[in-house]
């Protein structure tokens, strides 16, 4: 028996023996099933990959077989149909009165547009403009779209607004791909103030049962280092440095950027670069009380710089 489900929500296996089995995409068949039963839970999908690639804005919307790929970035998917300019078919122009027909028809088809559509439009403005401000990769901005529709699905925006909702949902997606950027750096780019961001991010985590893991600390010694312009045998150091803390296992419950922070600082000394552990702090966004504290506990375990 096949179960048919919207493409906007999770499909999942009813029975409870397969609940720790995942669902697996069988993309040739167009079929997904259970990983536990081989139950098939939806058949007959939709192909939503693009078979040619354009590498210039006339090739990407050129593509006459198929036409530009589907995005969840988009308020449509990238599937609605636009009304288009005042020419016909064979590319004469329209009369004056097919011209104002069509312009009342174009208002009434921007006007008729649901809520939702309209809500969503704007909540990818917001996602799309974080994106360049904070440079997120394409995939990340997909997944925290994803997270965003299931979101609106719950029916968690009421009493919430737009932007702290969609800010939450891309930290969530940074985490779950493993882009570092902090709360902070979310909550500057969406222009909302970190308490309500952390807030609702707890709520987006309980709601849609997320599994957000632990940032790789590795990840902001070179995001941290870059922008300081620090030299690379500093850098590598500074790995080090990690994996030694690590083997003593004085990482656990640290804050990943306070312990980052903290092995650049040293070895930023053994190499020679006088840097002050304020700039840091300004740098990293964490206090330069925390790091002095990580930096003595990592000179007395490693015994570095007697």
């Amino acid at each position: 028996m096949v179960a048919y489900y919207s493409n906007d929500y999770d499909v999942k296996c009813q029975l409870d023996a397969c609940k720790t089995y995942p669902v697996v995409t069988d993309s040739d068949r167009g079929e997904i099933f259970c990983g536990g039963c081989g139950l098939v839970l939806v058949q007959n999908l939709d192909d939503a990959s693009h078979e040619n690639y354009g590498y210039s804005s006339e090739d990407f919307m050129k593509n006459a077989r198929t036409g530009p790929a589907t995005s969840l970035t988009m308020f449509d998917k990238g599937l609605s149909t636009v009304i288009g300019t005042n020419k016909d078919s064979s590319g004469n122009n329209l009369s004056s009165k097919t011209k104002f027909e069509f312009n009342r028809l174009r208002t009434w088809d921007q006007r008729s547009k649901s809520r939702t559509t309209s809500s969503l439009s704007k909540a990818f403005t917001i996602l799309h403009g974080m994106k360049t401000k904070l440079g997120i990769p394409n995939n990340v901005v997909e997944n925290a779209a994803y997270i965003y529709r299931k979101v609106v699905n719950s029916k968690l925006t009421r009493g919430r607004t737009m932007a702290s909702l969609i800010s939450a949902s891309l930290y969530a997606s940074c985490r779950q791909n493993n882009i570092p950027r902090t709360l902070d750096d979310i909550a500057d780019a969406g222009n909302v103030e970190r308490r309500i961001l952390s807030r609702d991010l707890r709520t987006i985590i309980k709601k849609l049962n997320l599994n957000l893991n632990q940032y790789d600390t590795a990840s902001f010694i070179v995001k941290i280092s870059n922008n300081m312009n620090l030299g690379e045998k500093t850098k590598r150091d500074a790995f080090d440095i990690l994996k030694r803390c690590e083997d003593q296992k004085i990482t656990a419950g640290k804050h990943p950027v306070a312990q980052a922070a903290a092995s650049l600082y040293i070895a930023c000394i053994v190499n020679g670069e006088k840097i002050s552990q304020k700039k840091f702090s300004d740098e990293s966004g964490i206090s330069d009380v925390t790091i002095r504290n990580r930096v003595n506990l990592i000179k007395k375990t490693l015994k570095l710089l007697d």
